[in-house]
């Protein structure tokens, strides 16, 4: 039996896996409660109970990572009981809340059977580090949508359009506040709540829309790209966010490609391989290169990354790299 325990998260993309282990046949072995912080605790305390009944030897547990307090008696349990787990990682403590030391990181993930990483960046960060759990790459996020993005052909316009949508507060992407002023001959569609008050009065060449809904903006956005970036400037992605783009794989980028946009990415950034071998986008050091850089794309080399992104979107609505890393991560365990 594969079985995992669902646990209604407020993230995104951890909510697409537990939809996709549902679809896959996976036995959910949560105890449901309410909702809030503290029904929460009692869903995840109650369901490790649970495991004691219903884990069987030769069963395998999935697990998304981080899973705070539980992981580890996640582990325990399944090993008592003969079964084996699967740990998807999602965050890894020492960079996204640096509230975990690598070594400390590494001895909590040590007691899982197999990790499913985000990419060869994160693998080998973890082997340098001491990791002896065997790491399977799942290469990009799926991500999972009832609508469809326009499918008549896309002609490039006067002006290069890109997008970007999300949290847009100064002090998670401080680029956003930068990037008018070098976009001269580009326009920038914005979405997302948090924005300073007041700040798009002097822009020029961006608009913002305010928030929109995720399954909306796939359905209606008519942008040529979709930008994935973060940190505190336009050179490069910085700061304790910006550089996590070095090891992570951002749920935005799939967003993007969902919506069948190619996106542009930094070109240091852990995504950068999978982007550029796939041709759903391209990468620049720094976003003061993007006029010069999209102007002089033709509109046929446009049309082979709108293809590429469009073919892309189908594998993603289909949970395409889950299935595949959680099949080679049971290879891992014969």
């Amino acid at each position: 039996m594969n079985c995992y325990i669902s646990m209604h998260s407020p993230n995104t993309a951890k909510r697409h896996v537990d939809e996709l282990m549902k679809r896959m046949g996976f036995t959910d072995l949560a105890v449901k409660t309410g909702k809030g912080k503290v029904a929460t605790f009692f869903r995840k305390l109650f369901s490790m109970v649970n495991l004691l009944f219903k884990l069987k030897k030769g069963d395998v547990l999935l697990i998304q990572y981080p899973f705070k307090k539980f992981y580890v008696i996640q582990c325990n349990i399944a090993q008592q009981k003969g079964a084996k787990t699967i740990t998807l990682i999602h965050d890894l403590g020492t960079f996204r809340r640096r509230k975990l030391t690598a070594e400390k990181e590494v001895k909590r993930l040590s007691h899982t059977d197999a990790i499913i990483v985000h990419n060869q960046c994160m693998n080998n960060w973890l082997t340098e580090h001491g990791c002896k759990v065997p790491l399977i790459n799942l290469d990009i996020f799926d991500y999972l949508s009832t609508e469809e993005p326009v499918s008549t052909p896309h002609l490039l316009g006067e002006k290069p359009t890109f997008t970007f949508a999300g949290g847009i507060s100064q002090r998670k992407t401080a680029f956003l506040y930068q990037v008018d002023e070098v976009l001269d001959g580009c326009h920038f569609d914005l979405y997302g709540s948090g924005l300073t008050p007041g700040t798009e009065q002097g822009w020029r060449n961006t608009t913002y829309h305010g928030q929109i809904d995720s399954d909306e903006f796939i359905r209606t956005t008519t942008a040529d790209w979709g930008l994935v970036w973060d940190g505190d400037t336009i050179d490069g992605c910085s700061g304790t966010w910006g550089s996590y783009l070095r090891i992570n794989n951002p749920h935005k980028a799939s967003f993007c490609l969902r919506a069948g946009l190619p996106v542009i990415v930094w070109k240091e950034s852990a995504m950068a391989p999978f982007i550029t071998s796939h041709g759903v986008g391209i990468t620049v050091n720094s976003l003061r290169e993007l006029p010069e850089r999209l102007r002089h794309i033709t509109q046929t080399e446009y049309d082979g990354y709108k293809q590429a992104a469009m073919a892309m979107k189908d594998k993603l609505n289909q949970g395409f790299y889950f299935k595949k890393a959680f099949d080679s991560a049971l290879q891992q365990l014969k």
